[in-house]
Formats: C-alpha cells, structure tokens, sequence
C-alpha cells in the first residue's frame, strides 16, 4: 500500500490542551461516522483509524491536506467549521477525494459476526458481513406464526414454529373436519354454527314452500276460470247449433210455389 492511500496519524496541537476534541466531542463522535473497534476480529492497525470519530474508517475520503477521515465524519466537521481537524488548514467540501483503495482494503480486514455474544464463531471479511448476517443462524428472527411476538434465533425457527402455540393447526374434536390454530378453537363451536346453519336452511326452505303454495294456488283458480268459460263457450255453441238446424228444418218445409205467391203478391201490391 502507498503512503499516499494510507490516513496519517491524529496531529496534537501545541499546548496543555492541545487534543483535537474534547472528551464531550469525543463521546458525540463515536456515536457515529466509522465501524466499532469491536467488530474487527484483531485490532486494526492505526492507519485505518479516523481522528474523528477513532473508529475505522468507512467511506474514506481525502482531503487536500492528504489528511484521510470517514465521510460522514467529516461532513459534519465541516458544517461547522471549514478547516481540517488535523492540522487546522482551510478546506473546500469540492477538493475532498474518496480513497475507493483504502476503502477495498479495509474491506478485507477479517470481523466478528454481530451475533459472536450470542455464540456464532464465524469471522469473514468486512465487505461480506452483511451476507453472512443474513444466512446466520444466531440472527434473531421474528416468528412468522400471527399472534406470536417471539423473536428466535434462525437455526431453531423451524423448531419453534412446529411447538408455537400461536402456529399449531389441529382437526376440530368434536368432528366437523375444520383445521383451527389455538386462537380460532378457542372461539370455534361447530355445533352452533350447524344448528345456526340449519336453522337458516329451514327457513329458506319454508320460504320456499310457501311461495309455491301460493302459485299453486293461483294456478288453481286460473284453472277453475278456465273450466268455466270453456263450459259457458261449449253450451253456446250447443244452442248456435240448434238455432242454425231448426232454421235449416223450417227452410226445408216451405213449398216453392208458395214462395213464389208471396213473391209476386208483394209486386202487385206495390204496382198498385
């Protein structure tokens, strides 16, 4: 590594007081900017150290001074004030360069896993912690069971899962086939709800019938109708028929001379 691309050691100020920060600054510092110490599985050597927040240095930029701070770190320096924290010469925000080599090597110091209190061993580089986190098996993970607020470590979720009294799916015992989870047989009556059930098939069917009782009924009387008016039109055209053969019989009995008579006796009466 160059010396160019290494951060140089904290400067000291002449005087008694002569600290780059005050304890009281030291503590708002270390809250933020750089990775903790404690994370890196050996100390990391000084020079990757920020004399802002004392913590390693992440997103390294450069400033002019060659000085080499945390980004973060930095841009809340220089907001309020403009000169380096080092060696107090003035800074423009425009001339900072980000040291992306420093950065891929510190990228591969080796660090502990975030859950090594709770007993995961693993070490891996920096720039992979974020994936093993995620396949860790002492990450805390929420149980996905609704109700259940636990959260467990990832290695025993499955365990957790098949005895979480908020996730055990059981057929119903009094025999209506249902699965339930605890909170749904607490409150599960099958028996209630079959008598409720057919209690309202009842009523639709008795709706039902009576709404065919009445068409029955209304098919009745128009049937009656029916039958009446059929009857009054048969023994009309019973007495037609008998009108029409009385006239044929009359017709029939009248002789044609006697016909003729009338016929020219009418003449004569009206030539007079």
């Amino acid at each position: 590594m160059s010396k160019d691309s290494l951060p140089p050691r904290p400067a000291l100020h002449k005087g008694s007081h002569s600290r780059v920060f005050s304890e009281k600054n030291k503590c708002v510092w270390e809250r933020s900017g750089g990775y903790d110490l404690s994370l890196f599985a050996r100390p990391p050597d000084s020079n990757f150290l920020c004399s802002v927040c004392h913590g390693v240095l992440k997103r390294p930029v450069r400033l002019p001074c060659r000085h080499i701070f945390c980004k973060k770190c930095i841009l809340r320096w220089l907001a309020r004030q403009k000169t380096c924290p080092c060696c107090r010469k003035e800074v423009k925000r425009k001339k900072m360069v980000h040291v992306n080599k420093l950065q891929r090597t510190i990228g591969r110091l080796e660090v502990k896993c975030k859950n090594a209190e709770a007993g995961c061993l693993v070490t891996c580089p920096l720039a992979h912690r974020k994936g093993h986190q995620d396949s860790c098996p002492f990450e805390l993970m929420a149980c996905p069971n609704e109700g259940c607020t636990e959260q467990v470590p990832r290695g025993v979720l499955t365990e957790h899962r098949q005895q979480c009294l908020h996730g055990i799916q059981q057929r119903c015992p009094l025999g209506c086939g249902a699965t339930l989870g605890p909170a749904e047989r607490a409150r599960h009556n099958c028996y209630r709800q079959l008598r409720e059930a057919w209690g309202q098939r009842q009523e639709h069917s008795r709706t039902l019938v009576l709404c065919l009782l009445q068409r029955l009924r209304k098919l009745h009387r128009t049937t009656n109708l029916i039958h009446r008016q059929l009857a009054q039109l048969g023994d009309f055209l019973e007495d037609d028929t008998l009108l029409v053969s009385t006239r044929q019989e009359e017709a029939e009995a009248t002789p044609e001379n006697s016909i003729e008579a009338e016929v020219w006796g009418g003449q004569s009466q009206s030539g007079v």
